[in-house]
């Protein structure tokens, strides 16, 4: 399938739940985020008694050649801590004596815009390769990502030019470890097998850790498997001799379906969100919402009818939430009515004449 339409249904599971309607920050349902395919350190989910586990497990079938490859990718949010700090007097440029004045606050609004402590996230991608299947089923393969601690500063600048303050953005560092087997259940029928691991070390030092927790973990975690010279197999709905493997497939935490188009079967996208086989986005969509329960013409609604001060915090929040604003302004009459329904495929049914 297309990379664009697999990173479309991706971004669309990926950022569910990143912020929620109505996208402000202050709301109550935006002060608890982060809930889908959590990968948390080892030493906090044994603290916590499992509940938020340190690793994910998704197992596929696939029908083989003597010559199948299989080619891995996880894909996964890691948290960023954005805090705001000022300066004063203003400067004209950053330097060690200017960040040596600065002073962390609550908000600062600069140039019109109100800035504030929030944590946003990037997106993480650990390519694990390409491997032929004949290869996974004598070995394990284990993939070690680390990705150190990282500080940046983006300077807040002023009307007159007068740097006021910075973004400051932290991420903790991660250590994630991806292992990919195969086992063969029929002559031509392969289990492989994806288990996502968090390596990072962490010390648990009281009740609140959950969310110091949160920033060394893997968050919305996904696995995308491509086979060449071979064929995956639904696991909802698998054929008459592959039922029994399709039922004893442990997968936890990622849910695998086959995406592209209805009757591909080259690319399996393991999701911490229930999907079904060969899932669309609907070409009437005018972007993410976050929300994929919700109607697009709903939220877009509702985000137009939002205060001037609730825009204001929307804008704010973040360059994602800024972009949904300015997208659902920018709706004209044509795009709303397109989101108002749509009628596919439909058909008269009387009895059993069709």
């Amino acid at each position: 399938m297309s990379h664009s339409t697999l990173d479309r249904i991706v971004a669309a599971t990926l950022y569910e739940g990143y912020i929620l309607y109505p996208y402000r920050p202050s709301s109550v349902k935006n002060q608890v985020r982060w809930t889908f395919g959590g990968v948390h350190p080892r030493a906090w989910s044994e603290a916590s008694g499992g509940t938020d586990p340190w690793t994910a497990r998704t197992e596929c079938l696939l029908r083989t050649t003597d010559v199948t490859t299989v080619t891995a990718r996880v894909r996964f949010l890691q948290l960023v801590t954005r805090t705001v700090a000022g300066i004063h007097p203003p400067v004209p440029a950053l330097d060690a004596a200017a960040l040596a004045r600065l002073e962390e606050v609550d908000e600062l609004r600069v140039a019109g815009v109100n800035h504030r402590a929030w944590d946003e996230a990037t997106e993480v991608a650990i390519e694990c390769g390409t491997h032929a299947v004949a290869s996974l089923l004598e070995r394990e393969v284990v993939v070690e990502d680390i990705r150190p601690d990282h500080e940046d500063l983006e300077p807040l600048i002023d009307e007159s030019g007068q740097v006021v303050g910075v973004l400051r953005r932290e991420r903790q560092p991660l250590v994630t470890e991806v292992s990919l087997t195969a086992a063969r259940v029929a002559p031509d029928l392969v289990r492989v097998s994806v288990i996502v691991r968090n390596a990072s070390a962490f010390r648990v030092d009281g009740d609140r850790d959950r969310d110091r927790a949160l920033h060394s973990s893997l968050v919305s975690t996904h696995a995308i498997l491509v086979a060449e010279h071979g064929a995956w197999l639904s696991l909802a709905d698998p054929p008459p001799d592959a039922v029994d493997a399709a039922a004893a497939c442990r997968n936890v935490g990622l849910w695998p379906v086959l995406v592209g188009e209805p009757g591909s079967s080259d690319t399996v996208l393991a999701s911490p969100i229930i999907l079904e086989d060969h899932p669309e986005v609907a070409p009437e969509s005018s972007g993410d919402l976050f929300d994929a329960t919700e109607i697009d013409e709903i939220l877009s609604l509702r985000i137009l009818a939002l205060t001037d001060d609730e825009k204001a915090e929307m804008r704010a929040a973040d360059s994602r939430a800024r972009a949904l604003l300015d997208r659902t302004e920018a709706l004209t009459g044509d795009d709303l009515m397109r989101m108002h329904g749509t009628l596919r495929e439909v058909r008269p049914v009387i009895g059993d004449r069709r």
